[in-house]
């Protein structure tokens, strides 16, 4: 129980005393799963899991099924050659089987690799070859794009769930296995737990490696800054295989000791999120920007019901949205930043005063530093970089596999994470963009962050994408690529009223010079792909449906 000890104490300070946070100690063996999760579940009939289908169906799982359930399915797996260090890919979609399958192959110290149901034979050759799987526990239904992929042929053992296509092995095997508990597999805190590929918004997707402890221990941050406590329900739109979803559906709220609850829909509904979200006395939330946005345009006068709080991390948070939902339900919706490389980094703690347009301060336990891309010292503007001198739990390994990339992320003695931020002299960072993102006109530093925050503010703007335009005259130009609201539509009088709208509240350096409606680029996780938008605008693909501030005389009465 030393280690269970450890890690409690650990949690409990983060939980009331987050300003005296030291990272914990693990000296010997420490296995989340056999020492965390089964601890507090064995005999615990509160609600682990709460899963709801958009057709009305729904299922509770307590912590102590969730205990049995995934017990089965470890020895299970152990007898279909799943050892310690073997790595398993998990293809699954938002059902019980997501959560047992991870905590089975955590309890065979086996290597988890999460992985999205989206992905084409391509994409999923690349991650079997990558992350040296073995193992695949994917759904039926999605059998046919793993059977067509050469690094998922012999010697590789599939599981399918919901159904046993030929060749494919039964998981309702596992139902006839024991549910006692498993040997302690005695992993050590180094040894390796989780492999999660990036998004990929700007290029091939890294290999990401974590340990038994950087995310299991990390998410403490994860859990502060959401404000989840024992008890509380806790609701995270996001996708599972994606590194978020291990962050707010598995670890933050399990650390709580509290209640996951999921509501699956095919297409977002606003109106039947915000019923759920009231109906089951969901008490603290967590949603990208381009959901709160899509939120705020619906309506949200019926209040709230039991939230308490509310969060947004995944993409940069738009103080107008901000705004809107204290407005309209007298919370604080506040911002965080971290990455599948880490967990929560830098946020807006529950109570911390929130500065508009702030993602908050660094997290206790993480050294966040301002690096300046040029000179390499410490600044306040530069590159968002966690000192390595002070290396935190939370941080990951590397990426596995890839010297020349972990070179460069880990130069100098700093994690680089590819952000740019400032910091005000209270501490709170400023997001401005990706380093990729940021471009000059007429030699002023150009934001796309920022001109997007004041575009979404139209209630014509779903979303923005800005990016540099080349232009003969001031090299480039900002251009904004726009996606319409429900009942707007892609006209020249709709074009005029966004960009005076951007004319009256950016200065003129800032000014959107040329806009065009369109369906944003996306990763498969949902970021927007801005290197896609800045490529068509290097190539100078057709512009047809481009408007440009010239062609309104309007804007210059």
């Amino acid at each position: 129980m030393a280690s269970h000890d450890t890690y409690r104490a650990a949690r409990d300070l983060m939980l009331t005393d987050p300003e005296s946070f030291r990272w914990p100690s693990f000296p010997d063996a420490f296995n989340w799963a056999h020492d965390w999760f089964d601890v507090i579940a064995e005999g615990n009939a509160a609600t682990a899991l709460h899963i709801v289908e958009e057709d009305g169906r729904e299922r509770a799982y307590s912590f102590d099924e969730l205990r049995r359930r995934s017990n089965r399915v470890a020895h299970w797996l152990a007898g279909h050659g799943v050892g310690k260090g073997d790595s398993v890919m998990i293809m699954l979609g938002n059902q019980v089987e997501l959560w047992e399958s991870m905590l089975a192959v955590m309890k065979l110290g086996a290597v988890i690799m999460p992985t999205t149901t989206a992905l084409g034979p391509a994409d999923l050759g690349d991650r079997l070859r990558r992350g040296t799987v073995r193992h695949v526990v994917a759904r039926a239904e999605d059998a046919g794009n793993v059977e067509g992929v050469p690094e998922a042929g012999t010697g590789t053992v599939l599981i399918a769930v919901g159904g046993t296509p030929a060749g494919w092995v039964g998981y309702t095997d596992a139902d006839s296995s024991p549910d006692e508990p498993l040997p302690h597999p005695q992993t050590r805190a180094e040894d390796r737990l989780l492999l999660y590929f990036t998004s990929g918004t700007t290029s091939r997707p890294k290999l990401v490696e974590h340990t038994q402890v950087s995310y299991p221990a990390g998410h403490v941050t994860t859990m502060r800054w959401i404000g989840v406590k024992p008890g509380d329900v806790h609701l995270n739109i996001s996708s599972p295989g994606w590194a978020k979803h291990a962050w707010s559906c598995f670890f933050a709220p399990w650390i709580a000791e509290a209640t996951i609850f999921v509501y699956n829909y095919t297409r977002f509904d606003a109106a039947a999120l915000l019923g759920q979200i009231r109906a089951k006395r969901v008490t603290t939330f967590c949603a990208p920007p381009t959901v709160w946005r899509m939120l705020i345009k619906a309506d949200l006068s019926g209040g709230p019901g039991e939230l308490r709080e509310v969060v947004a991390a995944g993409e940069p948070l738009n103080p107008e949205v901000v705004e809107q939902v204290g407005q309209h339900w007298g919370l604080t919706l506040r911002d965080g930043f971290g990455q599948t490389e880490t967990t929560l980094s830098v946020g807006n703690l529950p109570g911390d005063q929130v500065k508009l347009g702030s993602m908050g301060r660094p997290l206790p336990g993480v050294p966040v530093v301002l690096v300046d891309p040029i000179t390499g010292e410490r600044a306040d503007e530069g590159e968002i970089c966690i000192d390595l001198g002070e290396r935190p739990m939370s941080l990951m390994v590397g990426y596995f596999g890839d010297d020349e990339r972990n070179a460069e992320a880990m130069a100098g003695g700093y994690y680089h994470t590819g952000d740019i931020a400032s910091r005000d002299e209270d501490g709170y960072l400023f997001y401005i963009g990706r380093s990729d993102d940021v471009f000059k006109a007429s030699d002023y530093k150009i934001s796309p962050f920022e001109l997007e925050s004041v575009l979404i503010e139209h209630p014509a703007v779903t979303e923005a994408a800005v990016v540099p335009a080349p232009d003969p005259v001031r090299l480039a130009v900002p251009k904004a690529y726009v996606a319409l609201s429900p009942g707007w539509e892609p006209t020249r009088e709709t074009a005029l009223e966004i960009l005076r709208h951007a004319r009256e509240n950016l200065a003129p350096y800032q000014r959107i010079r040329r806009l065009e409606f369109a369906v944003l680029p996306k990763t498969v996780s949902g970021k927007i792909r801005r290197v896609d938008l800045r490529g068509r605008e290097e190539q100078g693909v057709d512009q047809a449906g481009e408007w440009r501030d010239e062609q309104f005389p309007e804007l210059r009465k």
